[in-house]
Order: structure tokens, then C-alpha cells, then sequence
């Protein structure tokens, strides 16, 4: 079979197009045909070898992949041939709390990933997707998707009225925009592009800023809240951004810090969190149970992943090119055929 390989952290250029024997399930595990993956910033991160110390190589990448199973192994009860899947970001995190051991079957990173033709993974780390999306739209949940659904549903237990805000328009926060629209809540979201946010108010996105006009737009969220602040913070840019969050968020508030698009390393002052009573909860993907529970409030609402564009199998360097431009609005999503 084909599989892209990252050889080395050489970045991008490291990535490979290799053949590898077509692997073999074996006990309660499952073997599936991908029929498309997706790309995370982590993505990016672990191709240039800025995901964290002992990357093992080679690797294959990607821990977003959907596809059809066509073998099972022995005892195997969950799925059956034919039936559509995902695979879980952490393979081994199925419910409960996140452990130093579970955190090891992260796809893509800790284990070989999903941009193959087809991958083994056990029974246990698969969940069957709704069966209105296609396998395209299925690709983009496992990490985006459950992250969003983890800061704002699973933690921050968001309802009617509250005020969310978002920063960006990737994968993450397009996702939390639109659970956070089926809850009733507000919504603010930032970009940089007035094109985006057009985008992202016909999405149901309540109030628009963009911080290259309004650079001090903290100060905005401010009054758009009656000089309260919000209820809820997606925080995906990190030490560039935490600390305006801290600034927009109300007394009491949440903050859910996702990622470090903005940079990471810089000092941070605590006052802020100290002095509002302020919960900053770090959030890394999520769990089986919670990409089910996620997937049932999909189905019920009928939730479309905003897709960008796709890639062919043969174009996944273009795509990665394509993720590290920014230019993307949503996901970005490799199709196999």
C-alpha cells in the first residue's frame, strides 16, 4: 500500500510518499481503507519537529482519518465490515481523565497516523460516524471537532445567553461557533480578514471583529459585553493572545486554552486570573466518549463541517503548504480517491 512517511523534522520537504506492506488486524483489531484524512496545526507542528522532545521517525502523520472497514480480527464486536469509522485521537483514551499513558496513542504523533491507505487500529478506538456526513466531512472531527466540543460542552457546560468568544476562523473555532450557536449563545469571533468574518457571520457568528484594524480588541469585547466581559474563551493563539483573553473574560469566567498559533514562551502575568477568579483549563483533544456524545448532538442538528478545500492523495504536501498559509477558512481535508 501508499503511506506518506515523516522521515526527519525536516518540515514539509520531510514528508514522503513510501510502500509498506498492507498491515493485518489481529485481535479485536480492525482494518480500514481510509477514505480521507485532515490537517491540524499539530500537523504542522510534528512535520517540523516543534511537537515536543523524542519524535521517533519514520512516522506516518495525520491523526484525522475516515474510512470503511474491510477486516476485522478476532473477537471483534464494536464495528463490522462495511461499517463507516473514524479513528479516536488517543486511541487509549476511551473515558475518564487524560493520563500520562494515554497521552502515548496519540495518532499521528505517539503512533503511526491516518495518511495511508489503509491503517489497523484496535476495535476500542474507533467510533462510527453519523451517517448523514460524508467521509470527507467525517475526517475533519477526531481533533478539532472534539476539542471544540470539549472546552465548550464537556468543561464549560455552555448555554442559551452565554457569551463565547472565538479567536480565529480555523478548524477549531469554526467548529466551537457552530456548537456554541446550537446552545444559544453568543458569539464573538476575531480574524484578520474582513472576508473570513463575513464568512463567519453568515454562520450565525453574532458580532465580528477584526484585530489588524482593532488591535486593542480586548477593549471591544469589553463594550460588546456592556463592560462585563465574556462568559467563555476559546483560547487557540496562546502567549500572543492569552493575554488580551484574560482582559476580555468576565469575573468568574473560563477560559479553555487549546493552542499556541500565536507563538508560545512568553511571560504571562497571573493577576488577571487571580484577581477575576478566572478557571484557564488546558484542553487536548478528547475522549471516545466525548467524540460520541459530539457526534449524536451533530446528527441531531444536522451540524456540516466547513470545509475549505480538499487535496488528493497524491497533493498532501500542497496540503500541508496550504495549512501553513493561513489562508484556510475551516479545514482542509486529503481525499484518497
Amino acid at each position: 500500500m501508499k503511506a506518506y512517511e515523516i522521515q526527519s523534522n525536516g518540515g514539509i520537504d520531510a514528508l514522503a510518499l513510501v510502500d509498506r506492506p498492507e498491515p493485518k488486524p489481529t485481535a479485536g483489531q480492525v482494518l480500514i481503507q481510509v477514505k480521507a484524512t485532515s490537517l491540524n496545526y499539530r500537523d504542522l507542528l510534528v512535520a517540523e519537529g516543534a511537537y515536543g522532545a523524542g519524535q521517533k521517525y519514520p512516522l506516518i502523520p495525520l491523526s484525522d482519518g475516515a474510512g470503511e472497514v474491510v477486516a476485522v480480527g478476532e473477537g471483534v464486536t464494536r464495528v463490522k465490515i462495511g461499517d463507516r469509522v473514524a479513528g479516536i485521537f488517543f486511541q487509549d483514551w476511551i473515558y475518564g481523565s487524560l493520563t500520562k499513558e494515554k497521552m502515548k496513542s496519540d495518532l499521528g504523533g505517539g503512533i503511526d497516523g491516518m495518511l495511508a491507505e489503509y491503517v489497523v487500529l484496535h476495535q476500542d478506538g474507533l467510533v462510527i460516524l453519523p451517517d448523514y456526513l460524508s467521509y470527507i466531512e467525517g475526517a475533519t472531527l477526531p481533533c478539532a471537532a472534539v476539542t471544540a466540543w470539549h472546552g465548550l460542552v464537556t468543561k464549560s457546560n455552555i448555554g442559551a445567553g452565554d457569551n463565547v468568544l472565538l479567536l480565529g476562523t480555523g478548524g477549531v473555532s469554526i467548529f466551537a461557533l457552530q456548537f456554541a450557536k446550537i446552545h444559544g449563545a453568543r458569539v464573538i469571533i476575531t480574524s484578520s480578514s474582513d472576508e473570513k468574518l463575513a464568512r463567519a457571520k453568515q454562520l450565525g457568528a453574532d458580532d465580528i471583529i477584526n484585530y489588524k484594524t482593532t488591535p486593542d480588541w480586548e477593549k471591544q469585547v469589553y463594550q460588546l459585553t456592556n463592560r462585563t466581559g465574556v462568559d467563555r474563551v476559546i483560547e487557540v493563539g496562546g502567549s500572543g493572545t492569552l493575554p488580551k483573553s484574560l482582559q476580555a473574560v468576565r469575573i468568574g469566567g473560563r477560559i479553555s486554552l487549546i493552542g499556541v498559533l500565536s507563538g508560545r514562551g512568553s511571560e504571562i502575568d497571573p493577576m488577571p486570573i487571580l484577581f477575576k477568579s478566572l478557571t484557564v483549563q488546558g484542553i487536548y483533544v478528547g475522549s471516545r466518549e466525548m467524540f460520541e456524545a459530539m457526534n449524536q448532538a451533530m446528527q441531531q442538528h444536522q451540524i456540516k463541517p466547513i470545509i475549505d478545500r480538499f487535496f488528493g492523495f497524491s497533493e498532501a504536501r500542497e496540503a500541508y503548504h496550504y495549512l501553513k498559509s493561513a489562508a484556510h477558512f475551516g479545514k482542509i481535508v486529503i481525499a484518497n480517491s
